[in-house]
């Protein structure tokens, strides 16, 4: 490291300065994570194709004794959705794929719901968030977990009505992702899974990774999710442990379902900052392919940040092919972040300082992430400490507080009419086109639902007013969603609407997609 950087710890917690070399961090980061109350926390950073800092702080779950080290795996999201693209890299350089081919030339059988689009659409669009689907659209098909197979979850796109014309909006998906996927098994009849490991992590150098949850779950060396479920909303109340199984599908697994050490991170971060070459001298994929991968596609909306956060907006931002690319202080800066439930990644390059980094925590706890992302970048950068750490967490807590005073408004008078029917008359069988069923059962204890393409997503119906309902579900971990009943003049149900409770919920539950008709259960 070229200068000190100062932690600005928040309240009374005396943090010491961050000087050279690189080792002296440790003191600061673990004052900070046991003050946030983050179970788990890695870094790997690498300057000129060096590692210069890979370790851990604090424990790989709570209540045992296990310390996060260079090797600790952490689920790093969608973090993972470059190393997809660089697979798709690796095939471009083999010939057996291009960037601007049709999906349909390697995937005859793959739709999507417009005609067009589905003869349009290319390789590079699937990884852009161009495609005229909607923000977070699809996701509940391996939110939090699934029944359904890539292959099938694939062939569901074809259901998802466009919420904007085709390559005329960004707006961030998931799934077009797992498309990317299937295509890598159609093309070298191997599983995204296999593949990856193979041509990309092990290739690579990252010899802890995994690209599978079994293969994770065989590592002790781990480090277990973590969230705070009993408060009003998620992200209040005490941290504590999540069942590591129950994690988001396979199915959507390259979007964003890599676990990587720091060691891995240093790994990774030296390839790209080498345009792909190797420490051997051999190559992942080509300079060619590495230029394609960070050069700007898609413009990306400009969301303002309030007074205290303004040096952090970007004056331009676009996305590449699995990265971010915007300016920060005057610098082009590459990166991604990451999120499953109850893990978060930053990873984060300046390529004109040849310096790059990333941040994995075992929890949620995104103030935190913030603030060490845009600590790091002022210490290379040689800014001024600017106290990020403070900042961030006060912009995290205010947001927590704003969506709790929004519940409180909508508790605080509701309507104390309905429901038009009878329990039972609720009660039925009712379809998605691309989600599947979602069954709504009538017993002595009032209504249930149950999500049935999605293993555990079930519970009960609490009446909220007129003809909405909203949902208790048995596992507290999943997002509270009112259910709406539409009827006709005869007082039948035609269809059954979503929303999320909370106004800040993971764009991932995407309830609000939903188009749910009754259908006979066949018996």
């Amino acid at each position: 490291m070229k200068r000190l950087l100062a932690l600005s710890l928040m309240l009374s917690v005396a943090v010491p300065v961050w000087a050279e070399p690189p080792a002296d961090i440790g003191e600061s980061v673990e004052a900070l994570r046991t003050k946030i109350g983050a179970p788990g926390v890695s870094i790997a950073i690498v300057e000129d194709g060096k590692t210069t800092l890979s370790r851990g702080w604090g424990v790989r779950k709570l209540g045992e004794r296990a310390p996060v080290d260079a090797q600790t795996i952490f689920q790093t999201g969608s973090t993972g959705k470059a190393m997809t693209a660089a697979a798709l890299a690796v095939l471009v350089d083999e010939g057996k794929i291009g960037w601007d081919d049709p999906v349909i030339q390697h995937m005859p059988w793959f739709r999507m719901y417009d005609p067009w689009v589905t003869r349009e659409i290319t390789i590079r669009d699937l990884l852009v968030h161009r495609s005229g689907l909607g923000l977070g659209q699809g996701d509940l098909m391996f939110v939090p977990r699934t029944h359904l197979t890539r292959k099938q979850t694939v062939e569901r796109v074809a259901y998802l009505k466009p919420k904007t014309s085709f390559r005329s909006a960004y707006a961030y998906d998931n799934i077009l992702y797992a498309v990317a996927g299937q295509l890598i098994e159609e093309v070298t009849g191997q599983t995204w899974e296999d593949f990856i490991r193979a041509r990309v992590l092990r290739a690579g150098g990252m010899k802890n990774a995994t690209s599978d949850s079994e293969d994770r779950f065989r590592i002790p060396n781990r480090s277990w999710p973590h969230a705070r479920l009993s408060g009003p909303l998620r992200g209040l109340g005490p941290q504590q442990a999540l069942n590591e199984r129950d994690e988001l599908g396979r199915n959507g697994a390259p979007a964003g379902g890599l676990a990587l050490s720091a060691n891995d991170m240093a790994a990774w971060l030296k390839i790209q900052l080498a345009h792909g070459a190797l420490p051997d001298g051999k190559r992942l994929f080509s300079e060619e392919q590495a230029a394609e991968m960070w050069t700007p596609v898609t413009p990306v909306p400009i969301t303002p940040l309030p007074a205290e956060l303004k040096p952090a907006q970007p004056t331009q931002q676009a996305y590449a092919l699995g990265w971010n690319v915007q300016d920060y202080r005057g610098h082009r800066i590459i990166q991604h972040g990451g999120g499953v439930f109850g893990s978060i990644t930053r990873v984060v390059m300046i390529p004109d300082k040849n310096v790059g980094f990333a941040i994995m925590l075992n929890s949620e706890d995104s103030g935190m992430l913030l603030g060490l992302t845009y600590d790091l970048l002022d210490h290379y950068l040689d800014q001024p400490d600017y106290g990020w750490i403070q900042k961030w967490e006060d912009w995290y807590q205010a947001r927590l507080a704003g969506g709790v005073e929004f519940l409180k408004q909508s508790k605080a008078s509701p309507a104390q009419s309905g429901p038009s029917l009878a329990l039972a008359g609720y009660a039925g069988r009712y379809r998605d086109p691309w989600y599947g069923d979602v069954v709504v059962g009538s017993g002595a204890n009032g209504l249930t639902i149950d999500f049935t393409s999605t293993p555990r997503m079930a519970g009960r119906l609490e009446h909220w007013q007129y003809d909405s309902f909203v949902t208790k579900f048995d596992d507290p971990a999943i997002e509270p969603a009112y259910v709406t009943f539409a009827l006709d003049a005869d007082g039948k149900v035609t269809g059954v609407t979503m929303k999320a409770v909370s106004q800040i919920a993971d764009f991932s539950w995407d309830y609000h997609d939903l188009d749910l008709k009754p259908v006979e259960d066949k018996k």
